[in-house]
């Protein structure tokens, strides 16, 4: 493959990035990585760390910076948000009510969203997370085993919820994908008439990530 851009520059500082992609690197390891001259190694090195594109480990070899797992954790946001984009309108119409996608971010919005999220966490974060809520654990292994939460005017007066995790890569819930709309409409039992529209709809957008992520 063609590694060069037409910007020389840039170039050599991708090639030196490559060359820690596999772990660190001593500045001489780098010079044989790359085959570039040792003080263009030298200052392209130091140039990425001070961008946090590198940094150095304890023994002083080069490693990837912090930088790089904020880019990628952004690009998996986007990610995320694209594939269910959607999925959430099918939901929407499937079930005429609103359709969100709530990520662990945001704190949660409403009481069964924070459920749904918490009932997979592991135990200390959840432990965490129940404090001060009205909710238990009693509840939230029961939102584990049937694999939904429902909320009926918790939140919001007269608003009812229904919510489904969303599964990353290992089973981590990275988001909960929710139906919402008036009580009147929702009843008292949400989850009746559309846990299996929401759950469904949850699974999609994880089978959707998880194709994304084989093709990378």
């Amino acid at each position: 493959m063609d590694n060069t851009s037409g910007v020389g520059v840039l170039d050599k500082a991708v090639a030196v990035l490559a060359a820690v992609e596999s772990g660190p690197a001593t500045l001489a390891q780098l010079v044989t990585a790359t085959g570039l001259a040792r003080p263009t190694t030298h200052r392209i090195a130091v140039a990425l760390e001070h961008h946090r594109l590198l940094a150095r480990d304890v023994q002083g070899r080069f490693i990837l910076g912090s930088r790089v797992a904020e880019l990628a954790s952004a690009a998996g946001e986007d990610r995320l948000l694209a594939v269910s984009q959607p999925v959430l309108t099918q939901l929407r119409d499937a079930t005429g009510e609103s359709a969100q996608l709530y990520r662990m971010a945001g704190g949660g919005k409403g009481a069964d969203v924070r459920v749904c999220v918490l009932a997979w966490e592991e135990g200390e974060r959840m432990h965490r997370g129940l404090r001060g809520a009205k909710f238990t654990a009693t509840t939230l292994a029961a939102v584990r085993r049937r694999g939904w939460a429902a909320s009926a005017a918790e939140r919001e007066i007269g608003v009812a919820s229904v919510s489904a995790p969303v599964r990353g890569t290992g089973g981590k819930v990275l988001a909960a994908v929710s139906v919402s709309g008036p009580i009147e409409r929702l009843t008292r039992s949400p989850g009746r008439l559309h846990a299996t529209a929401v759950v469904e709809a949850g699974e999609r957008i994880s089978e959707l990530l998880r194709a994304e992520s084989h093709h990378h």
